[in-house]
C-alpha cells in the first residue's frame, strides 16, 4: 500500500532529513540510502523497518536537511593566491589583461566549497532511530487509512457476490424444473404418438438432467469462501500471509463460478454468472494490495 513519512533531526551540529516511501509489492523489498559516514547503521535501520512492515517496496532516504545552518562555507586562500599569481604571470608573458573577477575566482575548482558537518554515527544513532520511527508511523498511518477504504470496497463487492450467488441458486432451480417438465412433455408426446415409452429410461434422463444442472454444491462452496474471505478481512492486525490467503480464496471462488457457468443451460443464468465473475475479478485486482 502507499505510504509516506518524513522526519528531521538536529544532533551534533548535523541536520538530517529522514524520508520513507512505500508502494505495494508482493514481498518486503527494502532500499536504504544514507550518508557514507552512517553506513554502519544500515543493517539496524533495515531491521527496524522489517519489524514494522510485513510487505511492500520501501525506500528510505536519509540526507542532509535542506537549508541546514550547520553547513559552512570554506575558502582555500592559498589556492586562490596561486590562481591569481598564475593569472598575473601568464598575462605578463602573453601581454594580455590579467583582471580576474571575484565571481570567476570563486568558481574555480577548489577555491570555495561547502563544508559538510562531521557525522558521528554513535552520537546520531538514538536520534536517527527515533526519527525513523516517526517517519514509519506516518507512513503506516497513511497505509492503514488506504487499507480502511480498500476494506469497505471489498466488503461492498462481497455483498454483491453473495447476492449473485443467491440469484444463481434461485434461477438454477427454475431451470432444472423447466428441463424436467420439458422431458415429461416429450415423453407424453411420444406415448400419445407411438404408445411406447421406457419409464425407467425416462426416470434416468430426469435424474441425469437434474444432476447436470444442479449447482447446489458450487453455490454452497462459493458462499463458504465468501465467509472465509470476510473473516480474513476482519483480522485485527496485519498478517504477512493474508494476501496469499485471499488470493487462494478468490481462485476457488472463480473455480466455482466457472463450474456454474459450464452448467448454465439458460441465457439469464449465464448473464448472472458473467456478473458474478466480473465482481470476483474486480475483487482480485483490489486484493493484490491487501496485507
Amino acid at each position: 500500500m502507499t505510504g509516506f513519512g518524513r522526519a528531521q533531526l538536529e544532533a551534533g551540529g548535523a541536520g538530517l532529513a529522514v524520508e520513507l516511501r512505500s508502494v505495494n509489492h508482493r514481498h518486503l523489498d527494502l532500499s536504504v540510502r544514507l550518508p557514507r559516514a552512517l553506513a554502519g547503521l544500515e543493517l539496524e535501520l533495515r531491521r527496524a523497518l522489517a519489524a514494522r512492515f510485513a510487505r511492500g517496496k520501501l525506500d528510505l532516504v536519509i540526507s542532509a536537511a535542506t537549508g541546514s545552518e550547520s553547513k559552512e562555507l570554506e575558502l582555500d586562500r592559498a589556492l586562490a593566491d596561486r590562481y591569481l599569481d598564475f593569472a598575473r604571470t601568464f598575462a605578463a608573458e602573453r601581454g594580455v589583461d590579467a583582471a580576474l573577477h571575484m565571481g570567476e575566482l570563486l568558481a574555480l575548482p577548489g577555491v570555495a566549497r561547502v563544508q559538510e558537518p562531521v557525522l558521528d554515527e554513535a552520537m546520531l544513532r538514538p536520534e536517527l532511530l527515533a526519527a525513523l520511527e516517526t517517519a514509519a508511523q506516518a507512513a503506516d498511518a497513511m497505509r492503514r487509512a488506504e487499507g480502511a477504504v480498500l476494506e469497505r470496497e471489498l466488503r461492498a463487492r462481497l455483498v454483491r457476490v453473495a447476492g449473485l450467488a443467491a440469484e444463481v441458486a434461485e434461477r438454477s432451480g427454475e431451470v432444472a424444473a423447466a428441463a424436467r417438465e420439458r422431458l415429461r412433455k416429450r415423453a407424453e408426446q411420444l406415448r400419445a404418438e407411438t404408445g411406447l415409452v421406457d419409464e425407467s429410461r425416462l426416470a434416468q434422463e430426469l435424474v441425469s438432467a437434474a444432476d447436470r444442472m444442479d449447482v447446489t454444491e458450487e453455490v454452497v462452496r462459493l458462499q463458504s469462501h465468501v465467509a472465509q474471505f470476510e473473516a480474513s478481512l476482519a483480522a485485527a492486525e496485519p498478517d504477512a500471509g493474508v494476501g496469499r490467503r485471499l488470493e487462494f480464496l478468490l481462485q476457488e471462488m472463480l473455480r466455482e463460478a466457472n463450474t456454474i457457468g459450464s452448467k448454465a443451460a439458460d441465457a439469464p443464468l449465464a448473464h448472472v454468472v458473467v456478473d458474478l465473475k466480473t465482481e470476483l475479478e474486480r475483487i482480485r485486482e483490489q486484493a493484490l494490495n491487501v496485507e
